[in-house]
């Protein structure tokens, strides 16, 4: 199901038949380093990735991350959505990319498409995001997209050192 598209791209739910993706998307150098290895190691363990965490978060509550495809294409070349993380008090904005398209503009088309979607289709007045001290390319987009560093805390599962940006309208 179509979200939204932007100029480049097109944002629309993740499907149970999106598992040979995630399988590369979770398994890519930045998402390891950064995000966390989640054990996904086959096509069926991405389908369960799917099916137990994001999939049913589109009718919890709305918050998940979206597949990113070219529109030119229809590749998908990432992930960008939002996040309902139990010790934070607003959404967490995340995304991810395939190590080919970082560095071309469409993270911030995605995030910057996210937000504009959820300000006028889901009321958000505020939303956070998270990322480790290291990982400066998510830093500089946050900064770019007007989110302020604020505080700190410890990643519940893994205790990783974790900053949290907020952004506001």
């Amino acid at each position: 199901m179509k979200i939204f598209s932007t100029e480049r791209l097109t944002l629309s739910r993740f499907k149970l038949t999106d598992g040979a993706f995630i399988l590369e998307l979770l398994n890519s150098p930045g998402w390891l380093e950064y995000i966390g290895d989640r054990q996904v190691k086959t096509v069926e363990d991405a389908e369960h990735y799917l099916s137990s965490k994001m999939l049913p978060a589109y009718a919890k509550d709305g918050m998940a991350g979206w597949k990113v495809t070219l529109n030119i294409t229809g590749k998908p070349i990432g992930s960008c959505g939002f996040y309902q993380r139990d010790y934070l008090d607003s959404p967490d904005l995340g995304f991810a990319f395939l190590p080919e398209y970082i560095g071309q503009g469409y993270g911030f088309e995605a995030a910057k498409g996210c937000l504009d979607y959820a300000v006028e289709n889901m009321g958000l007045q505020k939303c956070c995001a998270i990322t480790i001290p290291e990982n400066k390319a998510s830093i500089g987009l946050l900064e770019k997209l007007g989110f302020v560093m604020k505080d700190r805390t410890r990643d519940p599962d893994t205790g990783a050192d974790l900053l949290i940006f907020e952004w506001s309208i």
